[in-house]
């Protein structure tokens, strides 16, 4: 099983530390790749339209100027690394023994900067979104997408692809061939702050208990034991499951 994963904007990133060490990453085919969207990162965050190319407000000048130094900051492990709404729920941390082996080989973060992370990768703190047309590099969803195809395709298996991503990073990976009959997308009903919750929930609930669904539907029974769920087919060849949860039922 794969589940995919936003990141998030905000950040908890260590003070000190050894820094990247790209080679040591997950997926070690996206080194190059890597390197070139840092680079180009770090180069327009040191212009003066900087906040305006990211698509960040001037308040938030701290975390632009931690991209020219991404790569000699303190790394942290992307377990800890991401907070806010969907990590604050899935609480990694707290997840130990079987759970925690799982949360390790299930759960992938698709990252405007790194591409893809597992959550034992060590990396610094940057501010980034996938949506960015970044000088260099261009719109970082469509860039991302060949690097991404075969490093996500052979992770994936013969496995469920459980895809709890935001809209904005889908397009940097979409399933194909023999992955794209095993993928299934969680939405949630309502704003967009409680679908980051029950996400989040969504992927901790799965490492947690474990599942060893094959198929969608067999996916949808093992989580209807603790949220309302619903299931539709894709809207066509190539196009994913959907899978609507609701937390109504969490936690009884």
């Amino acid at each position: 099983m794969l589940i995919l994963l936003p990141p998030s904007e905000t950040k908890s990133p260590h003070p000190r530390g050894r820094a990247t060490d790209l080679d040591s990453l997950s997926f070690p085919a996206l080194a190059h790749p890597r390197r070139a969207v840092l680079a180009a990162l770090a180069e327009v965050s040191t212009r003066p339209e900087a906040h305006r190319v990211l698509g960040v407000p001037p308040s938030l000048a701290d975390e632009v100027a931690r991209n020219p130094v991404v790569l000699r900051s303190p790394a942290t492990p992307v377990g800890s690394l991401y907070t806010g709404v969907l990590y604050d729920a899935l609480d990694v941390a707290t997840l130990t023994g079987a759970a925690r082996r799982r949360a390790n080989s299930w759960l992938v973060v698709v990252s405007a900067a790194y591409g893809a992370l597992r959550m034992t990768d060590r990396v610094g703190a940057y501010r980034l979104a996938m949506d960015v047309d970044l000088p260099g590099i261009g719109r970082l969803g469509p860039w991302w997408r060949p690097h991404l195809d075969p490093a996500l395709t052979t992770a994936a298996g013969n496995g469920l692809v459980v895809d709890c991503r935001s809209g904005t990073y889908v397009p940097a990976w979409r399933p194909t061939g023999q992955a794209a009959r095993h993928w299934v997308q969680v939405t949630v009903p309502g704003a967009s702050h409680g679908a980051k919750h029950t996400r989040g929930l969504v992927a901790r609930q799965l490492c947690e208990h474990g599942s060893s669904a094959r198929t969608p539907a067999a996916l949808a029974k093992d989580l209807s034991a603790a949220f309302d769920v619903g299931l539709t087919g894709p809207a066509r060849t190539g196009r994913p499951w959907q899978l609507t949860v609701s937390p109504a039922a969490y936690g009884r």
